[in-house]
């Protein structure tokens, strides 16, 4: 925010300071206020006898104020959503708590609680990750990163997506990028049009909080063709539907939709860059069009999709351990949770031709190995067989391909 914190509001009662975390459109609740919280409690309530079973906490970070705090990931926070999980899970027990909390990933994780808070949590650290992956051909970051993370404990799970209908937020990826990292990608970014959000922080500096940018134009070349930046778009769809949790695709990534200016200057607001409003018409000529990037990305997404489906590896808590395959292959190893199939993700970062060592995956020799995504099968035979990646390819590797 680089707004003022407090704005000025007339009442019946006169002018009143009213608080606003994140500007001035965005007045905050006092969940301090009992009737406050009722009325909240009972709303829903009334989303639950409706039907409603998914329920996203936004900013829960930020809701309980105490003077003298930062007034962020105060106890009595934790305390509201343990609340909030208790009452829901009173009324209808498969309902469930997604907590929205954009910071830094340590703090991130603080929201499973002892199994007893979110069941899922965002997980916003995957987003700029990734995008800085495959800006740099490298994945070292990346891969140290899902090293650093805990598997979940069973009935709850991580929320994995790559864009939303806000922008590509920064915090979560403090001490995992250094500030040049972030700056080189800040930088790139802005080349293909990113406008950036800002926020002040108590010494009055100003920080890049959030990068406003379609991500078919995160992953943009100028210098090369758009069937490049369709590849890099289905290769970090192909890591986010392999991850251990539950996938979300933003609609306007399955449609490779680019920024949207003219709405940024109509509404005046960065965000609008990633909300383009299809016109029905026009969206149809562009997916019947089987030439153009948004029927490609569209289709080449649902085929990943149904193939995931069908696959007990990628069950939210499947075991998953991390592989190293050096900086520009990507990967991870699942395993389902009856331990019978097993799948190697594995992801060429690069725009090159790469290969990997059969022989540093250690696969069962007596399985027959098979790509989930070619269908292609694995030779494993001779002296030292090796693994041939096309530029952004990805391989899913299953023992038991069903």
């Amino acid at each position: 925010r680089t707004t003022e914190l407090l704005m000025p509001v007339q009442t019946i009662g006169g002018e009143r300071q009213v608080w606003c975390t994140f500007s001035h459109d965005q007045v905050d609740f006092d969940f301090s206020n009992p009737d406050v919280l009722l009325e909240f409690v009972r709303i829903i309530r009334l989303y639950l006898d409706q039907g409603v079973r998914v329920f996203r906490l936004d900013a829960v970070a930020f809701t309980w104020k105490r003077s003298g705090t930062t007034c962020i990931n105060l106890p009595e926070a934790h305390d509201l959503v343990r609340l909030l999980r208790a009452l829901i899970e009173a009324v209808q027990p498969g309902a469930i708590i997604i907590t929205e909390t954009n910071v830094p990933n340590i703090e991130n994780l603080a929201y499973f609680g002892q199994r007893d808070e979110a069941h899922c949590i965002y997980n916003f650290a995957l987003p700029p990750l990734l995008v800085h992956t495959l800006i740099e051909a490298d994945c070292s970051r990346l891969t140290r990163w899902l090293m650093s993370m805990p598997p979940a404990i069973l009935g709850t799970t991580y929320f994995n997506f790559l864009a939303s209908h806000d922008g590509i937020g920064l915090r979560p990826v403090e001490g995992l990028l250094s500030d040049g990292e972030l700056n080189s990608m800040i930088d790139r970014l802005q080349h293909n049009g990113a406008l950036l959000s800002w926020r002040e922080q108590a010494g009055g500096e100003r920080s890049v909080y959030e990068v406003n940018i379609s991500l078919f134009d995160a992953f943009r070349d100028a210098n090369e063709a758009v069937d490049m930046t369709l590849q890099r778009m289905v290769l970090a769809h192909a890591v986010l539907l392999g991850l251990e949790g539950i996938p979300a695709i933003y609609i306007h990534s399955f449609l490779a939709t680019p920024n949207d200016m003219a709405r940024v200057k109509n509404t005046g607001h960065n965000r609008a860059i990633n909300r383009h409003q299809w016109n029905a018409e026009d969206l149809s000529v562009a997916l019947n069009n089987q030439r153009s990037p948004h029927a490609n990305c569209l289709s080449a997404l649902k085929a990943l999709i149904a193939i995931r489906q069908q696959q007990p590896a990628f069950h939210p808590n499947a075991t998953q351990y991390t592989l190293n395959c050096g900086r520009s292959v990507f990967g991870f190893w699942r395993q389902s949770q009856d331990r019978r199939q097993s799948i190697f993700c594995l992801y060429n970062v690069t725009r090159t031709v790469t290969h990997v060592a059969l022989a540093s995956l250690n696969l069962v020799g007596n399985n027959t190995w098979s790509d989930l995504i070619s269908g292609s099968s694995v030779d494993l035979d001779g002296d030292d067989p090796m693994l041939t990646f096309e530029p952004y390819q990805a391989i899913w590797l299953a023992n038991l391909p069903l």
